[in-house]
C-alpha cells in the first residue's frame, strides 16, 4: 500500500504522518489522531458534522483527503475547550439549549468559531447565515442562534 507523508499541525500540534493518498481527511482525524469530535453525517459533504476549521476556514473534512492537508492548520471542536474550562461558545450552546443529540453540534459550533472570529457582532441573519449549511434535526435552529449571540457577548466581555 502506497502511503504519502503529511505534515499538519492540528489544534497546535504538529504531526508527521503517512497516509493513503485517497484517505479522507475525517478518517485521518477520526481514526489516526483519535479526534473523534469531528463527527462524519452524511459524508457527502451535505450536513456540516464534520466541519474543521482548515487555515481558519470552514471545510468539510469528509470531502478533503489527508493529503490536502498536507502543510495546513486544522482546528477541531477539541481545540475549543474542555469540559472543566468550556470556550464561550460550548458555554452558551449549554446554556441556551443549543443542542439536543448533539450529533451536529461540533460542526455548529466549528462554523460559529470562524463566524464570531471574522464577526465579533453578528446579527441574527448573519448567524443564520453561516449556519445554514449546516443541518440539524433536533433545535429547530433557534437555540442555536441564541447560543452564538449569547457567545458573541461573552467573548466581547473577555476581550475587555
Amino acid at each position: 500500500m502506497q502511503t504519502v507523508t503529511i505534515n499538519v499541525t492540528v489544534n497546535g500540534v504538529q504531526y508527521e504522518r503517512g497516509v493513503e493518498p485517497r484517505r479522507l481527511a475525517s478518517d485521518f482525524l477520526r481514526e489516526d489522531l483519535g479526534l473523534t469530535g469531528t463527527h462524519v453525517g452524511c459524508e457527502h459533504g451535505i450536513c456540516g458534522c464534520c466541519n474543521i476549521l482548515l487555515n481558519d476556514k470552514t471545510a468539510r473534512s469528509c470531502l478533503l483527503l489527508a493529503v490536502q492537508l498536507d502543510g495546513a492548520e486544522v482546528r477541531t471542536v477539541e481545540s475549543l475547550g474542555t469540559i472543566d474550562d468550556m470556550h464561550p461558545l460550548q458555554e452558551a450552546f449549554w446554556e441556551k439549549h443549543g443542542l439536543q443529540c448533539g450529533f451536529c453540534t461540533p460542526g455548529m459550533l466549528m462554523t460559529a468559531t470562524e463566524l464570531l472570529e471574522n464577526n465579533a457582532t453578528p446579527d441574527r441573519e448573519e448567524i443564520r447565515a453561516a449556519i445554514s449549511s449546516n443541518l440539524c434535526r433536533c433545535t429547530g435552529y433557534q437555540t442555536i442562534v441564541e447560543a452564538v449571540e449569547t457567545a458573541a457577548v461573552k467573548i466581547q466581555g473577555e476581550a475587555k
